[in-house]
This record gives C-alpha cells, structure tokens and sequence, in this order.
C-alpha cells in the first residue's frame, strides 16, 4: 500500500515514484486558482491523457449490460475476505501484476470493510464490491496495470465527488496512483464526507482565488488544440530569435547607437531594443541631439525609418494587394495570410517575420470583444505595413544588423501599437519619442522598456535636417510651459489648438437661435473636447412662414443674423449644376473601393486646396469621407452620386473655403444663411454642400418664407430642425440687406453719439 505524502511545489506531480520521498503518491483537491495552477492542470492534464484517467462529472453507473457482463464472467458469488477479491481480480483484470493485484486487493478489503463498520449489511457491501469491479473494468482498465509502477499514472477528477466515487479513487490512490480533485464550487461537499480531510490534502498556495468563469478541461482541450494549431500555422520556424532588452543599460539612446556586435555575441541571436522615451532631459538641446543622433545611425550604415505622430494608414490599392479569402476559422486565417510575407532575399529573415506576426497575432486574438472579422482587418493592416516598410528597414539585410524604426509622438491607434510590437519582434531597434509628457502612449508589451525624464516638451515632427532644428530659448520653453497650464482642462483654448473636430446638430426653440447663433461654441451645450478631438453642438435649421405676416421685421430678424463670417445666400441655386468644374472628369478615379484616395487627390493638378493647412485639408476629407459614407444624399451609391458629391466639394466657392481656413474650433463658428423665396428649387450640388457644411462646423439656417420644400427634396432623411413660425408669404425680393435695419435696439451710447 502506497503512503499519501505532500508537496513542496507542483512538479512534484510529475516526479517518478523511486525519486519521491517514500516512494509515496499525492492526493491533492484544487480549490482555488492561480496562474501557476492554471499552468499546472493543463500539464496535469495532459499527464492524465497519455496515462491515466481523466474524469469530467460523475463516473456512470454500471448499466444493465454491464452487469449482465459481469455476471456471466465472474457470477454473482461474493465472499467479503481478501483472498476471494484477488482470485476474481485475476479473472475479471487479467493485465495487473501479483503485485498490483495484491494492492488493489487490500484496498478493495480495507474499503469494505470501513462501510461495514459504518454498518453496511452483507447485501450493501456486495452491491458496493460489483461497482467497484465494474468501474475498474470500463473506467480505470488502462491503467490497473500501471499501478505501482515508476512512472506514475493520474486521475484528474473534476466536479464534486460522490461517496462511492471518493472510495474507488481512494483505493487506486492506495494502489498506487496519483490523484487530484478539481472543485470549482470550493472545498464544502467534499467535507462532508471527508471532515479531517484524512484521504486527501487540500492545495494551499499564496493568492489563490477563484477560478475564472470559463475555467474548465473542455477550455484546457481547446486551448491544448490551439497550440497544436498554431505549431502547425508557423511551419518551418528560424533558426534566430530576437534577443530584446536584456542586453541594455538603460541609457536611452546610447543603447540604440551600440554596434550589433557591442550588443552580443551569440551568433543564434539578433539583439534589439524596444524603447519608449516619455519626456526630455533638456529643451534646449533636444531637437539637436535628436537630429545628431539621426545623422549617427546613417553614418554607421544603419538602416532607419521614422514616422511623425502616426504610421500613415494604408491605402486602398494596398489593402487590395493582400491576397486574401473568405474564413470561417482563426487558423485558417492566419495560415492563409501569412502566404503574403515574402522576403526570398532572405528566408530566414521571411520565417522571422511570420512567426513575429503570428506571436502579436495570436496574443491579440484572445483580447476581450476580439472576433474573426476584426482580427483579419487587424491582420491584413499588419501585412500592408509590412511590406510598405520591409525595404527600407531590410535591404541587403544580413545577421546581426539591425535596423531603426523611430516613432515620434504617442502612438494614439490600437494598429500601430500591434505593429510596433511586431518590429519589436524583428532585427529593428523600436524607439517611441514621447517628449510631451501629458499625452499618452497605448502600446502595451511585456518586451516594452520606458525611460521617463522630467522635462515635457511639445514636438510633432522629428528634426531630419539641419534646417529642421530649431533651439527655443528658455523664455520660449517656458511660455510653451505656461501655455500647457493655462490650456488644458482649464476651458481656455489657444487659438487653433484642435485639428480634429465632429458636429452634433442642436434641437432648438426658433427663439433660441437668435441667442446661440453668435455665441462661441465652447459656450453651447454639448461642447466637448475629449482624447484630442472638439465636439462642435451646430446649428441646421429651417425657418418657413414669416412672424405675424411683417415682412420688415422678417428681414431685420434676418439681418440681425448676419456676422463677418457669414455667407448670405440670396440666389437660386448657389452652385449651378451645369457650371465648370475641373473635378468632376476626376471624381471617379478619386474614389475607390469606399475610400478616398488622398493622395491622389493632392497630387491632381485642378486640386484647389493644396494652399490651405495640411489640417484643414484633413478636415475637408475627413468630413467628405463622412458625408459619403452617411449616404444622407439620394442617389449616393445607386446612381454615381457619390462622385457629385466629391466633386462639388473639391471645387467649394473661393468664400466658403476661406471661411473653412480661418475657422478655429473652440470659438465662433462660419454661418450660412440661405434665403430662398421663390418656388425654384435646391440644386442637388447646394444640398450636397449644405450637408458637408453642417459636418464640417458651420451653423446653416434656411429662410423659406413661402414654406416650400426646398433642401428636403435631395435628403434620404431628416437633417433639419424646421421651425414654422408665422404665415406663409409669397412672390418676396430680397432687399439690399444693407440697408434693413437690424431691429435690435440701439445702445444707450449709441443713442447718445447718435444725437450728439
């Protein structure tokens, strides 16, 4: 009979029986969970898998064939002596040894002999003795002859254990075998029959806590399956793996400029850095010792690529050039995308790069509210840039180079965090600059080393060349200082401190329109400006019928609306549909595949815009892009209306765009007023720009005396607050608004200068 001994720590599991103290076997309940227990019963699990029992809700009872069966071998004779329990071992387990015969016996024995003392009758301890015969043959005959051996077989046991379940494993346990209990519901139905706990020991480890909801064996089968999966997705794997970080001083950028071979000298290793700098050590020399730096690494022959604030998203012909198809599995997405690194200068550096994918790939894959879909949009990203940088950072590459990849800025996108940490993974030294300490960086990587000083300086672009490297004074840095106090989170806001800004248009009474129309936007309800991005409350209305039929107070109410950064239109169409426009044999080129295509936009020669900031050009797409996708426009794809749309706000009147460029996002918006009293109708292009300027942040009211429809004609749904505010009047001419009086009152110095 083999001694129940205890732990020192979870190896001990898959200890051999001569090299444990004793000679003896563990009998150990989980009831709780770690990390290292996690670890534990998977290799436990697998342990119990190769040889031994594995166990998952209650062990069934014989049924009625099996009892049959067992009566036909052996009969229904029962003898409750030690020496009859082993004759019939020997006939109904012919595989076990005299010796495990002879434990199993015993414990059979001392079994039933415990539940006569517990006063079972002859009848109850026969009943018991042919359920733990037939349960040894149909549950446990794999393993009866390993008993005692010096590998020892595992029962693993998950659930709560009945009575008669608990003496079975007991009586193997005593035989020989290792046993553990995996209790998600805690230690409580177990106690009651075992209240001392004299049968097993109860595992108590350091911070143990419950096990996670999705904890099972069938999560641990699948997740033993993904593995195997993923040995086979990665094929052939390189003969050299990255050695990143655990060579450094952390000495910044003094790490990076060490030669390959001042790094290491393990010819199976490439040894690289993955850094991110938070902050500056002096403002003054910053920009220069930046750019000397630069000049370093290419003076050393080192390979170097650097991205100003973020990786530009790739473009459409790009994604296109993945070669990609319909999945229905993970694996099988992953194993067909990874066809598309190529490298055939180096097949070696090519199987670094697949298995560098798979590893950030496969780490992503588990992140909550993860799917297929996303994963392979994630994917397919990972590939463009890839190939977009590989022969810059790769040509000619031969171990142990390594190349630089420098990204200036907090990198502020999810994509770029996963492909920076795919670099990581690769012969590159990784270097994120983040000299303002206040914006925050979302890469996340257990190889990630952050150095933070204790200057903050605000840089967007990194200083290639000399010209590019501009020292401020300390009087400069220290304004640059103050304007960080004053402007942020205070609801004072530098002018132009946003570039990224989204509309929400207003619900309002028509009186308030008055009040909020030359109000500044920071003042608005709903006024927001969350992770770098203004939310500007706007204005789109339609004002039909005219105020208790008074025609000069209709237009003064007009006038009074009228400010220097509003466009008053007074004819019917502004923009008329049959005149020239150079954009328009362009727009179908423009647009591919539901996008965009900036780049070729800029680069056409009738692109108007190029003049403006590279910002407010951004805003100006950004916006087209949305007014497009938002298919609020009829005909918008059904009939090529999307290219109308492109081309008229590619071609915008010369006031509009000036309007747009001096337009700062936290203060007073540009208007559009559009009075329109006659019976003739919108232009499709005035619907079109009216819509883009209600995105981009203008305030946009209709003035309709007659109450027609107008701009409704050319939407697919409602865009406006429409106000009726009196009766309808008909067959109006715009007067000079010049000369209509506001119809505020005047002042009372007014009143006073005006008589003087």
């Amino acid at each position: 009979m083999f001694s129940h001994i205890k732990v020192k720590n979870l190896n001990d599991f898959f200890v051999d029986r001569d090299s444990r103290p004793g000679r003896g076997v563990y009998f150990y309940r989980i009831n709780g969970y770690t990390e290292e227990i996690g670890q534990f019963i998977q290799k436990y699990y697998e342990a119990a898998r190769l040889s031994g029992v594995i166990i998952e809700g209650r062990i069934p009872n014989p049924d009625e064939k099996n009892l049959a069966y067992y009566e036909e071998i052996m009969g229904r004779d029962f003898r409750m002596n030690q020496e009859f329990i082993s004759l019939s071992l020997r006939k109904w387990l012919p595989r076990m040894n005299d010796y495990q015969r002879g434990n199993v016996a015993r414990a059979i024995y001392e079994t039933l002999g415990t539940l006569r003392n517990s006063g079972k009758n002859d009848n109850m301890l026969k009943n018991a003795y042919i359920k733990f015969m037939c349960w040894l043959y149909y549950k446990f005959e794999r393993i009866v002859n390993m008993l005692g051996e010096n590998k020892i077989p595992k029962i693993l046991y998950e659930g709560e254990i009945s009575s008669y379940e608990l003496q079975l494993v007991t009586i193997l346990s005593n035989a020989g075998c290792d046993v553990v209990l995996l209790q998600y519901a805690g230690d409580i139905r177990y106690q009651s029959l075992d209240p001392d706990s004299r049968i097993s020991d109860k595992l108590v480890l350091p911070d143990m806590r419950e096990f996670p909801p999705n904890f099972n064996l069938k999560w641990i089968r699948s997740e033993i399956q993904n593995a195997v999966s993923n040995e086979r997705l990665y094929g052939t794997k390189p003969q050299i793996i990255n050695c990143t970080n655990a060579w450094i001083e952390g000495k910044g950028l003094d790490d990076l400029r060490k030669s390959a071979a001042a790094r290491g000298d393990d010819l199976k290793l490439f040894y690289n850095c993955f850094y991110r700098i938070n902050g500056v050590e002096d403002k003054l020399t910053y920009a220069n010792e930046l750019y000397q730096f630069q000049l370093e690494l290419t003076n050393d022959d080192r390979r170097v690529v650097i991205v100003d604030e973020s990786i530009p998203k790739p473009e459409m012909d790009e994604i296109a050039s993945v070669k990609r198809k319909n999945y229905a599995r993970q694996d099988e997405m992953l194993m067909d995308l990874t066809s598309n690194i190529q490298y055939t200068a180096n097949i070696e550096l090519q199987r670094t790069m697949v298995k560098a994918f798979l590893d950030v790939l496969l780490i992503e894959a588990k992140t909550a509210d993860m799917n297929l879909n996303k994963l392979t949009n994630k994917a397919v990203y990972m590939l463009c840039w890839l190939r977009r940088y590989q022969k810059q950072l790769f040509s000619n590459w031969k171990m142990p180079a390594v190349s630089c990849f420098i990204h200036m800025g907090p990198c502020q996108d999810e994509n770029e965090a996963l492909f920076l940490r795919i670099l990581a993974r690769l012969p590159v030294d990784v270097l994120i600059l983040n000299p303002n300490r206040s914006a925050k960086c979302c890469v996340d990587d257990t190889l990630l080393y952050e150095i933070d000083l204790a200057e903050s300086m605000s840089m967007t672009r990194y200083p290639r060349q000399s010209a590019d490297v501009q020292v401020g004074t300390v009087a400069y840095h220290a304004e640059r200082e103050l304007d960080g106090l004053m402007y942020q989170d205070t609801g004072m806001y530098r002018n132009y401190q946003y570039d990224k800004a989204v509309s929400i248009t207003l619900q309002t009474m028509y009186e308030e329109i008055r009040i909020l129309w030359k109000e500044e936007l920071r003042f608005r309800p709903n006024f927001s400006t969350e992770n770098g991005v203004v939310t500007m409350p706007v204005i789109f209305a339609k004002v039909s019928g005219v105020k208790d039929g008074i025609v000069q107070k209709y237009w003064s109410s007009i006038k009074e609306l009228m400010t220097e950064d509003t466009l008053v239109v007074k004819n019917v169409p502004y923009i008329d549909s049959t005149a020239p426009n150079p954009m328009k044999v362009h727009a179908v080129e423009f647009f591919k595949n539901g996008r965009l295509q900036r780049r070729k936009i800029r680069e056409n020669q009738n692109y108007s815009y190029g003049f403006l900031r590279d910002e407010v050009q951004e805003h100006i797409f950004d916006k087209l892009q949305l007014l497009i996708e938002s298919r609020v426009i009829k005909g918008t794809f059904e009939n090529g209306t999307e290219y109308t749309i492109i081309a008229t706000i590619l071609n915008m009147p010369k006031e509009i765009v000036r309007l747009i460029q001096k337009f700062d996002f936290t203060k007073k918006n540009p208007k559009l007023i559009y009075v329109n009293t006659g019976e003739k109708m919108i232009s499709l292009e005035d619907s079109i720009l009216t819509a883009f300027l209600n995105l981009a942040g203008f305030d946009v009211a209709f003035f309709v005396p007659t109450g027609y429809q107008n701009i409704e004609k050319h939407f697919n749904k409602r865009l406006m607050e429409e106000h009726q505010i009196g009766e309808y009047v008909y067959d109006l001419q715009v007067p000079n608004m010049a000369l209509v009086s506001s119809g505020t009152r005047p002042s009372w110095r007014d009143r006073l200068f005006r008589r003087v």
